[in-house]
């Protein structure tokens, strides 16, 4: 990540990486969800202390490495069962501002009244190498880190430029036209979380959708929805 030669292209992980902002998760099983109860206090712990790591901050969770390496879809598929199992398991109700439909404009996942913005890599992103990872891993970065990089501010709209300048050494490609900017028209948060492995290549449709009535883990109470 820190290579000169050849930098990555989240400028914003480079300068975390630097600072030491980042944070770490593990989690034991990447394919067991009864070993995923864990990742909830992990994320609810980072999302207790991120403001004071300042803007530049992630939290990276590994997954271990599996002897086979699934298909794009089967990680896809995967990618979004660890966030419903979190949304299910969220110690608090989904914010009243976000859309609970990811086809909404405004929509981004949330957990813990906050909402972040979440990328996956693969071992199965072996052509878009930004995305590749030697096991399913999953960065989650609170969109707090974002303010003041609105796309239309003169910062914004240069770091934009910076990171899709990188992308294309980097990955040895166009950047993905999933890829946009929060709240701007035509923009779907969830397609950047998952990309596909090449440009010309799809995914299918999101398969999450919050709920606002869900109980809480804690209240012991049912729910409308299947618990999985």
């Amino acid at each position: 990540m820190l290579s000169g030669d050849r930098p990555f292209p989240c400028t914003f992980a480079v300068a975390a990486a630097k600072k030491h902002a980042l944070r770490f998760g593990f989690v034991d099983s990447p394919h067991d969800d009864g070993a995923w109860g864990p990742l909830v206090d992990i994320l609810d712990g980072y999302l207790d202390c991120y403001q004071q790591l300042g803007r530049d901050t992630s939290l990276v969770v590994f997954f271990p490495p599996e002897e086979q390496l699934l298909t794009l879809e089967q990680y896809f598929a995967r990618f979004w069962s660890v966030l419903r199992f979190l949304h299910e398991k969220d110690p608090q109700p989904w914010p009243a501002h976000v859309p609970t439909d990811p086809n909404e404009l405004m929509w981004e996942f949330s957990f813990g009244g906050t909402e972040i913005f979440v990328v996956c890599n693969t071992p199965a992103h072996t052509t878009r190498h930004s995305r590749n990872s030697p096991g399913f891993m999953i960065t989650f970065q609170p969109r707090w880190v974002f303010e003041g990089l609105e796309p239309r501010s003169p910062r914004g709209a240069k770091a934009r430029q910076v990171i899709r300048n990188r992308i294309r050494r980097f990955d040895r490609m166009e950047p993905a036209a999933e890829l946009g900017d929060h709240g701007e028209p035509g923009n779907r948060e969830w397609r950047q979380y998952f990309l596909p492995d090449t440009n010309g290549g799809s995914l299918p449709a999101c398969p999450f959708h919050a709920s606002r009535d869900r109980a809480t883990a804690q209240d012991g109470t049912t729910t409308s929805e299947d618990p999985r």
